[in-house]
């Protein structure tokens, strides 16, 4: 029996290549999430290779983890269980299958939500969000604070009736949020928004009664963990009754883990200030009583002290000392003073005899040249020079008419002047 074939009949290999176009080059399945159980898993040479099944059993998938890959997965493939693949399919012609080579490898369920707990808080812990030292201290006596919680929980109730028992008369400014679901983050952020735009607040309050793990969930969202740390006032967190802290417990200014316990540590209880005061008024009183006594005591020493050291008796010797001193130096002032006086009235009889007018006294006269100079010697005058001669009293203007030297023979003259 002849048979005619169409055109269109493809061969194995270009049937297996128009799959492998289809599967590989498809842009959903060159990236693609799986989720299901593990089945069964074998580590080669090459890689780790593992079957992937629903729950059910219903469908499986062949999957690949290369050596290379492996270290990096956050979840090894394990038998029984849960997890989620991140990978692209490949399709082996040789054995006309495909298999799904894995990228990643996440823990499914609350393994999936601890994981992402894990990654969100090592995120924060670099960025420095859990620091000590940028938390601040919560204010002493605040006269206004914010609750932040939801309006129907038992949680504003325990901390309407904690703070009026403690401290009547505060001020309490409630910002409703949503406190679970998932609409409770983005209401959450909301309410303490609305705290900080109206300003009054010192203190806020942030807080939800009990609950399960997944009713917890909003407070380590980061948007509420971001809005808690960027609060321009002080935040404490009073977040259910479990003993792990939440992300948002971790980067709040204060930590406790009831509503109650939050009323309870942010205002301090007025009978306690009443005690404290009392107290302190004692404490003062015995202080003060201390003091006096000791000043008491201190004055009586020191009289003791004066009336054994005869303060009348030592002030009667200085003033004898000072007298003393007195007439000392009055003495040697005085003595001084002559001294002194005797060598002026020597200084002066000496003057008195270098004076030139009493040289003129005892008739001598000084003749001065026109110029003013002193004549001393006759060989230094001209025929004719005026001349000045100073008298004890007077003066008189002469001419000279003849010069005698010296070395002249000695004769008797007469030096004729005009007046």
């Amino acid at each position: 029996m002849n048979l005619d074939f169409p055109d269109t009949t493809l061969s194995v290999a270009g049937i297996t290549e128009y799959i492998q176009v289809l599967l590989e080059e498809n842009p959903i399945l060159r990236q693609v999430w799986v989720t299901g159980e593990v089945s069964s898993a074998n580590q080669h040479r090459s890689g780790l290779f593992f079957t992937l099944q629903d729950t059910n059993g219903t469908a499986a998938i062949k999957c690949v983890a290369w050596n290379s890959q492996v270290a990096k997965l956050a979840q090894l493939p394990v038998p029984g269980e849960q997890i989620i693949i991140l990978g692209s399919i490949r399709v082996y012609p040789q054995r006309g299958e495909y298999q799904l080579t894995v990228w990643q490898a996440l823990p499914a369920g609350v393994g999936l939500q601890a994981l992402r707990y894990q990654q969100l808080r090592n995120r924060l812990l670099a960025e420095g969000l859990f620091d000590p030292q940028r938390k601040r201290s919560l204010p002493l006596h605040p006269q206004t604070i914010a609750v932040v919680t939801s309006p129907t929980a038992a949680a504003w109730g325990d901390i309407q009736r904690t703070l009026k028992q403690r401290y009547p008369g505060l001020h309490v400014l409630f910002s409703p949020a949503t406190v679970q679901g998932e609409q409770a983050p983005d209401s959450i952020v909301k309410a303490i928004a609305r705290v900080e735009r109206d300003g009054r607040a010192e203190v806020l309050i942030l807080s939800r009664g009990g609950g399960a793990v997944e009713e917890l969930a909003c407070f380590n969202d980061e948007r509420v963990v971001r809005a808690v740390a960027e609060c321009s006032i002080p935040v404490i967190t009073g977040i259910g009754h479990q003993r792990d802290e939440s992300l948002t417990d971790l980067v709040a200014d204060v930590c406790v883990h009831t509503p109650t316990a939050a009323a309870e540590t942010v205002v301090p209880a007025l009978a306690e200030l009443y005690t404290q005061h009392q107290q302190r008024v004692a404490a003062l009183h015995e202080a003060v009583l201390y003091s006096q006594t000791m000043a008491v005591h201190r004055l009586q020493t020191l009289r003791n002290r004066l009336r054994n050291l005869r303060l009348d008796r030592q002030v009667r010797q200085e003033l004898q000392n000072l007298t003393w001193h007195r007439q000392h130096l009055l003495q040697v002032t005085i003595a001084r003073s002559q001294h002194a006086q005797q060598h002026l009235e020597m200084l002066r009889q000496k003057l008195a005899t270098l004076d030139p007018k009493a040289v003129l006294q005892r008739g001598y006269a000084v003749v001065r040249q026109e110029n003013g100079a002193i004549a001393r010697v006759a060989n230094q005058l001209t025929i004719g020079e005026e001349l000045l001669i100073q008298l004890a009293q007077g003066e008189v203007t002469v001419k000279v008419i003849e010069v005698k030297t010296s070395e002249l023979p000695k004769r008797r003259g007469r030096k004729k002047v005009n007046d």
